[in-house]
């Protein structure tokens, strides 16, 4: 069973983390659960896995951690992206956990699992590149947004696996987000700097804003307040105020070889993570603070993932996954 262990990691990299847990691979992506009655899991994924853990924090001290590992399934290809399902339970056993994967054979998987180690996949082909992102209808469950290089946005019928939409992109799509505060609204970013907002009902889009640079590698939509949006530019951190419309309202270098990843605390719009280049180095940002509450420098892996109801951030490394508590 992996370990779980507060204070300095003796993985082998040397990170200073919170706590960390051992993992089969070097990780590519980790997703905590979003959704408030299933916060306590995290899924995490490498070259050839996913797995399943369950992460148990006191409240009042969060250095006394446990992690349990519930699930590991063979994947079949690499695993690049992770999204929860509002329709994962553990409200009776055995549990039902859904999610899906954007694997590295340009196909989407969809799984059923539950804690007695039965499981099922569906999968959704139709992408002819690369997936970089994908998610759930953050409601009903009932819906797979996803963003390829093939220059598209596909919608999915979760119960036929059936493709429902197919907005057409100027360039690689690198993100689609679709949060609880906006259900009928799906923010999609593409790799030029473009970033629109559809109308899920219509399926057309009626918000769009551009990064002051290029490339765009990844946007974040803020479920603390939703007028906030976050991305990485180039090596580089934007964030707009999207009720006006206007040019990104800040920015500042974040990762002197390129960055790669944006991602919100739930709890805040002050605070947000990111990660990029060298190696796999992952910052965490405080809006209007000079210094980081964390700059690590992991040597590999990917995935960055903030815990739904606690400041703790996740991210993936060399057969690691690490996290840092924040003071808010």
């Amino acid at each position: 069973m992996p370990v779980a262990r507060a204070g300095r990691s003796s993985a082998s990299e040397e990170i200073e983390s919170t706590c960390y847990f051992a993992c089969p691979e070097i990780i590519n992506a980790v997703e905590f659960s979003p959704y408030q009655n299933t916060s306590k899991l995290i899924a995490y994924g490498g070259e050839s896995r996913i797995c399943i853990g369950s992460c148990s924090f006191d409240d009042e001290n969060l250095q006394e951690f446990q992690f349990e590992h519930q699930v590991d399934i063979s994947h079949g290809a690499r695993v690049d992206a992770i999204a929860w399902s509002p329709q994962s339970s553990l409200d009776q056993y055995p549990g039902l956990l859904r999610f899906c994967t954007a694997g590295g054979d340009k196909k989407l998987r969809c799984f059923s699992v539950d804690l007695r180690d039965n499981s099922t996949v569906q999968m959704l082909d139709g992408h002819e590149s690369y997936i970089n992102d994908c998610v759930f209808n953050p409601l009903q469950g009932d819906a797979i947004a996803s963003v390829s290089d093939d220059h598209t946005c596909r919608m999915w019928d979760v119960e036929s696996g059936q493709e429902t939409a197919l907005f057409h992109l100027t360039s690689p799509g690198v993100s689609v987000k679709w949060i609880p505060n906006e259900p009928n609204k799906l923010l999609v970013a593409q790799k030029n700097g473009t970033i629109r907002i559809y109308d899920i009902v219509s399926q057309r889009p009626f918000m769009s804003f551009s990064t002051l640079t290029s490339p765009l590698k990844c946007v974040d939509w803020s479920t603390a307040n939703p007028i906030r949006v976050g991305g990485v530019v180039s090596n580089e951190w934007e964030i707009w105020d999207i009720s006006q419309y206007s040019s990104p309202q800040a920015s500042k270098e974040a990762h002197i070889e390129g960055a790669c990843s944006f991602r919100w605390c739930k709890l805040t719009d002050g605070i947000f993570a990111t990660s990029g280049r060298p190696g796999n180095q992952v910052k965490v940002f405080q809006v209007g603070h000079h210094k980081n509450p964390v700059t690590a420098n992991l040597k590999v892996g990917g995935g960055l993932s903030w815990h739904s109801r606690l400041p703790i951030c996740a991210a993936g490394g060399d057969h690691a996954v690490h996290l840092w508590r924040l003071e808010l």
